[in-house]
């Protein structure tokens, strides 16, 4: 499915939750892993404000874009953020929605 770019040169991002592991399974704990990289992934929570609007997004980065100590309020930059849709059928059941990658977030504003 196609992704798209998302322009936050003129945001405000903060951290609003610390990064924590991608899992594939959580159940045996196996980390999912950048294709591109071989690098592990992690979900931030980012609040990005913008034109009046503020909104939460869960944002997976890989590993090696991360910075040390990112935790809530830190304020951040966000490079290469993009949106996918997804859909997938669990147990007879359609989901789908919007994931949201980047490759990269650094400390500073």
């Amino acid at each position: 499915m196609p992704s798209f770019k998302i322009d936050v040169s003129t945001a405000v991002v903060f951290v609003a939750t610390a990064p924590v592991p991608k899992l594939v399974n959580k159940q045996t704990g196996e980390r999912a892993v950048d294709r591109e990289t071989n690098a592990g992934l992690s979900t931030v929570g980012l609040l990005i404000s913008d034109e009046g609007e503020g909104n939460l997004y869960q944002v997976t980065v890989p590993e090696t874009g991360l910075p040390e100590g990112l935790a809530p309020g830190t304020p951040v930059r966000v490079i290469g953020l993009k949106a996918r849709d997804w859909e997938n059928e669990f147990n007879g059941q359609k989901r789908h929605g919007i994931s949201f990658r980047a490759v990269a977030i650094t400390a500073g504003a």
